[in-house]
């Protein structure tokens, strides 16, 4: 979904009420709120993640709740209005987020299946358009997924950027999918010539069926990027801190939304994100004045 500044800022307008923390800084006296990623019904997500709830409640030795917003803006929102002690934000919306809330990333999810804790973004074409390097997308049809989106925008546009092709001139024409599966089977079924995509969710779409890894080519590849964080409020107390950090590296053997089963958390600081500082800076992002 897109997210801005300017959105941040309205919805901070709203004028929700300051909770009232206890010395530990918590929103809810004596227990620990999580926000979990707005991708589907509140409901199912709640329940999705009552194992992970369980987990971290036993390890700290008290209740954790679930809390589920509309949007990012909401987990956001609730972050800085002190409604909400820890979140899972996307490696953007995280940067972006601090520059409205004061929050700070101190784990990174690990799956199985991946077996580690960054991906890629790539920029892949059908093999019948005969598109195999960047030179090669000059005049031709192109996906990216959402203008705020990490592996589907900012990451692409940069390094077409680096390789001395203007994104905004050089397409023939550029629509945004609204999803990586959608830039998938755009490609698959020829809608586009080629599209941006994170790897880790182009191997999703060709397991499930959604595009053929034999009628691929991969014309660009990324720098590693860091997943997406978890985060926490930074007026929570030291003590909390440790703790809550300790019971999520605890955390492991769960399903992990659609990315199959959790290894386990790792540590990570703000500095880890300080690349997607970096390419805002190369597309001349200004992140305190985005609208």
């Amino acid at each position: 979904m897109k997210i801005s500044r300017r959105s941040l800022l309205a919805a901070a307008a709203v004028g929700v009420p300051l909770a009232a923390f206890t010395r530990t800084g918590l929103a809810q006296p004596g227990a620990l709120t999580v926000g979990l990623i707005p991708s589907e019904d509140s409901r199912a997500m709640i329940a999705n993640s009552q194992a992970m709830m369980d987990m971290l409640a036993k390890a700290l030795g008290m209740p954790v709740k679930p809390f589920v917003a509309a949007d990012y803006n909401g987990v956001i929102e609730a972050l800085r209005s002190g409604r909400l002690d820890v979140a899972y934000l996307g490696p953007f919306s995280y940067v972006l987020g601090t520059t409205i809330a004061p929050i700070e990333a101190f784990a990174v999810a690990e799956t199985k299946k991946a077996g580690r804790t960054f991906y890629y973004s790539q920029i892949v074409a059908h093999k019948d358009t005969g598109i195999k390097t960047i030179k090669d997308l000059k005049g031709k049809t192109f996906a990216f997924v959402d203008p705020s989106s990490t592996s589907g925008h900012l990451f692409p546009k940069a390094g077409l950027i680096k390789a001395g092709f203007n994104p905004d001139t050089d397409f023939g024409r550029v629509i945004f999918s609204g999803s990586h599966d959608s830039s998938a089977i755009a490609v698959e079924n020829k809608k586009v010539d080629a599209a941006a995509i994170a790897d880790r969710i182009l191997d999703a779409a060709i397991a499930k069926g959604l595009a053929k890894r034999e009628d691929l080519v991969e014309v660009w590849r990324s720098d590693p990027i860091p997943e997406s964080p978890t985060v926490w409020r930074k007026n929570l107390s030291p003590d909390l801190k440790s703790r809550v950090q300790a019971a999520f590296l605890e955390v492991k053997d769960i399903p992990w939304s659609d990315q199959g089963l959790l290894n386990g958390f790792h540590p990570t600081t703000d500095a880890a994100y300080n690349v997607i500082r970096d390419t805002a800076k190369l597309l001349n992002l200004d992140l305190s004045k985005m609208k």
